[in-house]
């Protein structure tokens, strides 16, 4: 395992180093989305519609943040249980996304994705929502503002930390934990 730091957008030669297990502090924008958003730019992508920001190289959090308390950007801020973007993630990989942060383990299309794209999903701490907020320097609503805490924000962060759980090679962190742990 190995520790990086990298600054997004991320490119092919930052997801290729990438190992399931290694430990990245990612700073420079990345995007929120849950389900509700990530239909809508399925939606648009299907449609032949311009996006609300350039899939090129992004992150996207699955975070629905609280509200955040007077002088902070932004509340508490933890991943959610990302299964629920597996239908949707393969299509905006295909598109030029190239990573991914949530929590759980994601499905065979998405990991096939993230092999024929060059794309990596990112494990954040659930429960952690306070500190990893600690990380977000600035967050503004840029889409489906109607979505409440699921509006698509464009987050500022620094050294925001995270667990590659698969990469581009097909490796799955949680795999290779049980099968360690199995050993023993």
């Amino acid at each position: 395992m190995a520790e990086y730091r990298l600054k997004t957008p991320l490119s092919d030669a930052d997801v290729e180093q990438l190992k399931a297990g290694d430990i990245v502090y990612l700073t420079g924008v990345i995007y929120t989305a849950r389900d509700a958003a990530h239909k809508r730019l399925v939606d648009l992508i299907e449609k032949g519609e311009e996006l609300p920001f350039d899939l090129k190289g992004s992150v996207i959090y699955f975070v629905g943040p609280t509200p955040p308390k007077p002088g902070d950007p932004i509340g508490s801020a933890g991943p959610t249980t990302s299964y629920r973007m597996d239908s949707y993630s393969p299509i905006l990989i295909k598109h030029g996304q190239k990573g991914m942060i949530g929590k759980g383990k994601r499905n065979e299309a998405v990991k096939e994705a993230c092999k024929k794209y060059k794309a990596v999903y990112f494990g954040a701490t659930g429960g952690a929502g306070a500190l990893l907020a600690q990380r977000i320097k600035s967050a503004e609503v840029i889409a489906y503002p109607e979505l409440g805490p699921e509006a698509i924000r464009k987050l500022e962060v620094e050294d925001l930390p995270v667990v590659v759980v698969n990469d581009c090679y097909g490796n799955d962190l949680y795999e290779q934990g049980r099968k360690e742990w199995e050993q023993k």
